[in-house]
């Protein structure tokens, strides 16, 4: 597939590293011709200097042939723009990231009007992972399928669970349940599990469900009881933004510490019902005087790793309910979880898989493409959502007649608006939405998952 990425920032480089192994003829437009020097010695694609909004780099692009130009850059003016002109020229789809709240409101008329395929906002995206995260405080990763009725809730695997040591088949005996647990991390090493794996204590386990059943499941391991009422946020950046009007629909109550004076001003007026307190979150005097770490969950979200490394290590040693940082440099991330911060956001990464989503649902043509995808463990492990259509080659036949491939598992179905955790005798129909675990198979079609 043909494929221009405007804008070679952390969303533009992450999206064209994941594509690049796929198999797609990619061309990376950026103006600064020192930002595209490491693209063009690491990955496989073309880069050119230029601007994205330029006709004449536009056509040197190809972009008549283009299946998808994906704009990024640091304006969303820019990337508007960039998508109109690529449409006029021929681009069959257009994918702006619009990342302000202002623009964002208006996007359907974006689309309408402008022709625009897709919106990506990564703060909107982070503030929603945020969110639900803070739903359920023992988690570190709360991903929704099927339009909210499904969640796969990624955790850390206990002593205290009664999880740890027995089949989960015998689990599931002793505490039957309406979950599954889908994936499992065991150090560098992935499993899709069956019902003679044995988890171990510091597994990273996955499970799968409705929202009622996974706090069952949550309540059953005696992880209840951690409601989050009060938090406090490093940094005033949109995602403190959208964050807030997320949570305070639930009545939580923010605390926002922000440096920059004219942010502490703008988000007062945005965020009437927030406390925003002007700053430095990382000087012990004000950590201390403004009690920002007595709290029920400190969200590091400033634009410097290194601060967001630091306070989420300080706040993990406060023992706080739950501790949130965004990161994005890998090497940081790797440490953060040496030292126990399990949730880390990265909103490039968050950007790139919905993105890689939209080109798989692309790739498989008409019928049961893809909806929704969820990386595990840098893609070793995908969660890939799907909708069954009339012409699914296998409706209403018992999963245990269809030939699978191996490392895969149908670990969830949502029909009309139940959550099925399917086994052998259940059979896939038309409309239904499909999860599926997949090890190392890059599906794109529904009909993939069979031999």
């Amino acid at each position: 597939m043909k494929i221009i990425i405007i804008g070679n920032g952390k969303v533009g480089y992450t999206l064209a590293r994941q594509l690049s192994g796929e198999d797609h003829d990619l061309v990376l437009i950026d103006q600064r011709a020192e930002a595209l020097q490491n693209a063009d010695g690491v990955l496989d694609v073309l880069c050119l200097e230029g601007s994205g909004a330029s006709i004449q780099v536009l056509l040197e692009a190809g972009v008549r042939q283009a299946e998808l130009v994906v704009a990024v850059t640091g304006s969303d003016e820019l990337n508007i723009v960039c998508c109109l002109i690529a449409k006029k020229l021929g681009a069959r789809h257009t994918v702006a990231r619009i990342r302000s709240p202002e623009y964002f409101k208006e996007a359907n008329l974006l689309k309408r009007e402008i022709g625009l395929n897709m919106i990506i906002n990564p703060e909107y995206a982070a503030a929603q992972e945020i969110s639900r995260l803070l739903r359920v405080p023992t988690a570190f990763s709360v991903e929704s399928f099927a339009r909210g009725l499904v969640e796969m809730i990624g955790f850390p695997v206990a002593e205290s669970d009664g999880l740890a040591g027995v089949t989960l088949y015998e689990y599931n005996k002793r505490h039957p349940n309406g979950v599954l647990i889908c994936a499992v991390v065991r150090g560098e090493e992935v499993f899709v599990p069956n019902g003679g794996f044995v988890p171990q204590v510091g597994d990273k386990a996955y499970v799968i469900g409705s929202q009622r059943e996974t706090a069952q499941f949550f309540r059953g391991l005696g992880r209840d009881g951690n409601r989050i009422r009060q938090i406090t946020v490093l940094g005033g950046s949109r995602i403190a933004t959208y964050l807030t009007w997320a949570v305070e629909k639930v009545g939580m109550k923010v605390r926002i510490v922000e440096q920059d004076p004219a942010k502490c001003q703008a988000l007062a007026d945005k965020l009437p019902g927030a406390m925003v307190i002007r700053g430095d979150g990382t000087d012990s005097e004000v950590i201390e005087g403004e009690g920002l770490l007595d709290t029920d969950a400190f969200i590091a979200l400033t634009n410097r790793d290194e601060e967001n490394l630091l306070m989420a290590m300080t706040a993990q040693k406060r023992g706080l309910k739950k501790v949130i940082a965004k990161m994005n440099r890998p090497n940081y991330i790797d440490m953060m979880r040496q030292f126990g911060v399990d949730s880390i956001i990265s909103p490039k990464d968050i950007t790139a898989n919905q993105i890689s989503a939209y080109v798989r649902a692309m790739e498989g043509g008409q019928g049961s493409a893809v909806e929704n995808l969820y990386k595990l463990l840098g893609g070793k492990v995908e969660a890939v959502e799907f909708t069954a259509a009339a012409n699914t080659k296998f409706l209403d036949k018992p999963l245990k007649d269809l030939h699978l491939k191996k490392g895969l598992l149908v670990a969830a179905i949502a029909r009309e608006g139940k959550t099925i955790i399917p086994d052998g005798a259940t059979s896939i129909l038309a409309g239904d939405r499909v999860i599926v675990m997949a090890k190392s198979l890059f599906l794109q079609n529904l009909d993939d998952i069979l031999q």
